[in-house]
C-alpha cells in the first residue's frame, strides 16, 4: 500500500510539473528580439539600439514609398497589431473551462474507520460555470478583438496621414528654397543692373546698397529653410522609425490628388468606414456582453468532484475490510448579496449608454469634419487654379516690365524692388497651397477611412447602425 501511495504523489507530481515546462515554451517570435532591445537600451546602450539610417530611402521618393515602408516599420502600427493579437488569444481562453483542482491530504495521525484507519486522500474537482457563462465570456472577448481590430485600423490611417503631412510639409520647404534661389538670382541681376546705372551715375548708391541688403536677408531666409529642411526630414524619418540622418526628400513635382466632388457620398463613406466608428461600435456590443455577464452572475456555479482515500486493512477493528473509500462531491456557490450584483448590473448598463452617446458625438464631429475638410478642399484648389493661371503670370509679367522700365529711369528702385518681392510671395503662396491641399486631403482620406485600400488592418465585420441596437 505504501509503494501505492508513492507511485500516485510522484505521478501527480510529474503532471504538474509536465504543465509547466510546456507553457515556458511558447514564445512569441518577437519577444526575445525585443526583450534584448529593451535590455540594451536600459543597461548598457549601443549603436545598435539606435534607429537605422536606411540608404535606399535616401533621395527624393514618392510618398506612397514612404507610406508602405512606415506600415511595415511604424512602432505605433506595431504595438496596435500586437494589442489586437493578445486579445484575439484571449478568447480561446475566455471559452474554456477553468482547470481542475487535483489535491492530495496525507493524515499526520491515522484517522480510524470501521473499514480500517485513514492514511491518504486524493480528491479532484472541476468548475462549471452556469448556463451560457462560457459562451458570452467568449463573446466579450471577441468584442475586445474586434476592438482592438479597428483601433490597428485606425492607426494604420493616423500614420498614413502622418506621413503624408510630414511628405507634403517636406515637399513646401524643398520647393520653397528652389524658388527662393532662383528669384535670388533674379536679385544679383537687379543689383548688376543698379550697379552699372550707379557707375553711369544715373541713380545713386542708395539703390545699389539696398540691392545688397535684400540679397542678405534672402541669404538669411535660406539658412532658416535648411534648418526647416532638415527638422522635416528628422519628422518624417522619425514617422518611417529610422535614423534622423536618414536624408528623406519629397519628388520636385507632386500631382495633386483628385477631390471628391460629392459630399453626401464622402459623409456616407465615413459613417461606414471610418474605424473610430467601428471601434465605438465594437466598444458598445463589447459593454453588452458585459452587461449580459453582469445579469448571469445571479446563476450559481456548480463544483462537481470526486475523492478517493486510501485506507489500511490493518485498523484495529475485528470487522475492517480495508475497502478503499470513493466520495462523489457537489456543490454551488450561492450568490446571496444582491445588492453588489444589483450595483454591477447598474454599472454595466450605465457604461454601454455612455458608449453608445459618444458614438453619436463621435458620428456628428465626423460629419462636421468631413464638411469642414471638402470646403478646405474645394477652395484651396480653387485658389491654386486663380494662382497658375492668373496671379503668377501676371506678377512675373509685371516684375519683367518694371526691369525695362526700370532700365529706362520710369520706374525707381523701391518699385522695382516691391514687384520682386511680391513674386517671390506670390511664388511661395502658391507652393504653400500645393502642400496644403495634399495635407487636407490625407486628413480627409483618414476621417472617412481610406480611399485606396491602402490599411491593410482588417475592419470588424458590418454592425448594425445606433439607431436599431436596443439600449439596456
Amino acid at each position: 500500500m505504501a509503494i501505492q501511495q508513492t507511485n500516485i504523489y510522484f505521478l501527480s507530481v510529474f503532471v504538474l510539473l509536465i504543465g509547466c515546462k510546456s507553457a515556458q515554451q511558447i514564445r512569441d517570435p518577437e519577444y526575445a528580439q525585443v526583450s534584448q532591445s529593451v535590455h540594451q537600451a536600459s543597461y548598457s546602450p549601443t549603436l545598435d539600439a539606435l534607429s537605422p539610417v536606411v540608404a535606399d530611402l535616401e533621395g527624393p521618393h514618392s510618398v506612397e514609398e514612404y507610406i508602405q515602408y512606415a506600415l511595415d516599420q511604424n512602432p505605433n502600427i506595431q504595438s496596435a497589431r500586437k494589442q489586437m493579437e493578445a486579445f484575439a488569444h484571449q478568447v480561446p481562453v475566455a471559452a474554456s473551462l477553468q482547470d481542475p483542482n487535483l489535491g492530495m491530504t496525507f493524515y499526520p495521525e491515522q484517522v480510524q474507520t470501521a473499514a480500517g484507519p485513514q492514511e491518504f486522500a486524493l480528491s479532484v474537482s472541476q468548475k462549471f460555470p452556469g448556463r451560457g457563462k462560457l459562451d458570452t465570456r467568449a463573446e466579450f472577448a471577441e468584442s475586445q478583438t474586434n476592438v482592438a481590430r479597428a483601433q490597428l485600423a485606425a492607426a494604420e490611417l493616423e500614420t498614413i496621414s502622418k506621413v503624408k503631412r510630414a511628405y507634403y510639409e517636406l515637399y513646401f520647404i524643398q520647393q520653397t528654397i528652389q524658388v527662393t534661389e532662383a528669384d535670388q538670382k533674379l536679385l544679383v541681376e537687379i543689383r548688376d543692373v543698379a550697379n552699372i546705372r550707379y557707375k553711369t551715375g544715373k541713380v545713386s548708391q542708395q539703390d545699389l546698397l539696398r540691392a545688397e541688403v535684400e540679397i542678405s536677408n534672402v541669404e538669411s531666409e535660406l539658412i532658416r529653410l535648411r534648418q526647416k529642411l532638415e527638422s522635416g526630414q528628422a519628422r518624417l524619418a522619425r514617422l518611417l522609425h529610422i535614423s534622423p540622418q536618414t536624408k528623406v526628400l519629397a519628388l520636385d513635382h507632386v500631382t495633386p490628388e483628385e477631390i471628391p466632388q460629392d459630399l453626401g457620398w464622402l459623409q456616407r463613406q465615413a459613417i461606414a468606414s471610418r474605424p473610430e466608428l467601428h471601434a465605438q461600435l465594437a466598444s458598445l456590443e463589447k459593454d453588452r456582453q458585459a452587461l449580459d455577464l453582469a445579469r448571469l452572475a445571479y446563476k450559481p456555479d456548480v463544483t462537481l468532484g470526486a475523492t478517493w482515500i486510501d485506507v489500511s486493512s490493518s485498523g484495529v477493528s475485528p470487522v475492517a475490510n480495508g475497502n478503499d473509500s470513493f466520495l462523489i462531491t457537489a456543490g454551488i456557490n450561492l450568490p446571496v448579496y444582491r445588492k453588489k450584483l444589483d450595483s454591477a448590473v447598474r454599472s454595466a448598463e450605465a457604461k454601454a449608454v455612455s458608449t453608445a452617446r459618444a458614438y453619436d458625438s463621435l458620428r456628428d464631429t465626423t460629419l462636421e469634419e468631413v464638411t469642414d475638410l471638402f470646403v478646405q478642399a474645394q477652395s484651396q484648389r480653387d485658389l491654386i487654379t486663380l494662382f497658375a493661371e492668373d496671379i503668377l503670370p501676371k506678377a512675373r509679367q509685371t516684375l519683367e516690365v518694371s526691369g525695362q522700365a526700370y532700365n529706362t529711369g520710369e520706374v525707381d528702385f523701391l518699385q522695382l524692388i516691391d514687384n520682386w518681392r511680391e513674386l517671390l510671395r506670390f511664388e511661395i503662396s502658391y507652393i504653400r497651397l500645393e502642400a496644403s491641399l495634399g495635407q487636407t486631403l490625407a486628413e480627409l482620406e483618414r476621417v472617412i477611412g481610406g480611399l485606396d485600400g491602402q490599411v491593410t488592418g482588417s475592419m470588424p465585420p458590418p454592425v448594425e447602425g445606433i439607431q436599431s441596437l436596443p439600449l439596456p
